[in-house]
């Protein structure tokens, strides 16, 4: 039996779209036209300002190319305009390198708009507490990209968990596996490889910042548990290479579970091969973002199962995310509009001056999300530092 797939634009019938805005994202740059994407798929958003280059005239131009209404030389000045206007953006998506992330969200919750900042929300776990102190007293969303977290399946995981069909949590294994960096490809002016491998730019994690920390939200996602301690090794494979290309980590959670990650952007033959395991008490499931519209489930001593996106067996907490019936894939682009088409609820609510989305099944990584991909990331790099010791998160 199949269920009528779910329309997230009816969600906000009869109301106005978000004005957005966009810091970042210009030509060359691969996140932007994604964020784009996302944001217009279910119609919450219409993007009107950008400061989509920190060069004037590749910003404008790039603005020209897409047809944005209003293009500003830097995300300063766009901050200050656009709280000025009547017509000004309410919201401002953050899609450049990691170094710009905080000076850009301090500005624009300072001017009173609303934040979706592309992970990790900053390069130290000292500017990401800051920009959450910023954020409450200004009373504004910052909603940080996670965008594994918005997939049907894993919203129907994640549900699985906490209804107890796995019963007491023992087992979390996860692991983001890619090949691109096996190379120095940096070194030939690749331009997403080059700010990635540089500390100035990325911050302190190379391959854990740009994919291990999607691999530990969406194990906290899932799971529910939140690690304690954790010993790690970070390695950098690639002669000359600044920043770590590979990185395993255990972990120990506060409930008694065990956990292990692994992350590589050197492991030849993988795409972008995110995949997570969790086994309990009564069962155990796992789910690949490659195969990202299937759910594998293993009730202990029955036959396993393979759940299907969009069919009868799909929790209501994956059919409400879901746009299209059984057969016809769901995956990256829709899993990123998902975040959007939630936080756009959450932006709603706070412009009629509402606590939170009347949906309550409402859910999006916030500022907290992003404060705890920095802890890990800086326990990380302090238990590899120390040759591998534990250490406290």
């Amino acid at each position: 039996m199949t269920i009528e797939a779910h329309d997230p634009s009816l969600v906000a019938a009869g109301q106005r779209r978000v004005r957005l805005g966009m810091v970042g994202g210009g030509e060359g740059a691969f996140i932007g036209a994604v964020h784009r994407i996302a944001a217009r798929l279910d119609d919450h958003y219409t993007l009107v300002a950008g400061a989509l280059s920190s060069a004037p005239d590749k910003a404008l131009r790039s603005a020209q190319a897409i047809g944005l209404e209003r293009s500003y030389p830097d995300y300063r000045t766009m901050a200050r305009e656009e709280a000025a206007r009547d017509d000004g953006i309410e919201a401002v998506a953050i899609v450049t390198p990691n170094d710009q992330h905080a000076p850009a969200a301090e500005a624009f919750l300072e001017a009173g708009i609303h934040v979706i900042c592309d992970k990790p929300v900053t390069t130290t776990l000292a500017d990401a507490l800051r920009l959450k102190a910023l954020a409450d007293a200004r009373r504004r969303v910052f909603a940080v990209t996670y965008n594994y977290s918005g997939y049907p399946m894993v919203r129907h995981a994640r549900r699985l968990v906490l209804d107890g069909e796995l019963g007491d949590i023992r087992l979390v294994q996860v692991e983001y596996a890619q090949d691109w960096l096996t190379e120095p490809l940096e070194a030939t002016g690749h331009k997403q490889a080059v700010w990635r491998n540089d500390p100035k730019r990325s911050g302190a994690g190379g391959c854990i910042g740009d994919i291990g920390t999607h691999a530990y939200q969406l194990a906290g996602f899932i799971s529910g548990q939140t690690p304690a301690t954790l010993c790690a090794d970070m390695s950098t494979f690639v002669p000359g290479r600044r920043l770590d290309d590979n990185i395993q980590v255990l972990l120990r959670y506060a409930s008694g579970a065990r956990g292990m990650l692994w992350a590589s952007q050197v492991a030849p033959g993988n795409e972008n091969a995110l995949r997570i395991r969790i086994y309990g008490s009564k069962g155990g499931l796992e789910w690949q973002q490659e195969h990202p519209n299937q759910l594998r489930l293993s009730p202990f001593g029955k036959p396993v199962q393979t759940i299907a996106r969009g069919t009868g067996a799909a929790h209501a907490d994956a059919a409400r995310v879901t746009r299209v019936p059984s057969g016809h894939p769901e995956g990256y682009l829709e899993g990123f509009a998902t975040l959007y088409s939630e936080i756009a609820q959450a932006i709603r609510a706070a412009r009629d001056g509402r606590p939170g989305p009347v949906d309550a099944a409402v859910t999006f990584p916030t500022i907290d999300d992003g404060i705890r991909g920095m802890a890990f990331i800086e326990a990380a790099i302090r238990s590899s530092s120390g040759g591998g010791r534990w250490v406290d998160l």
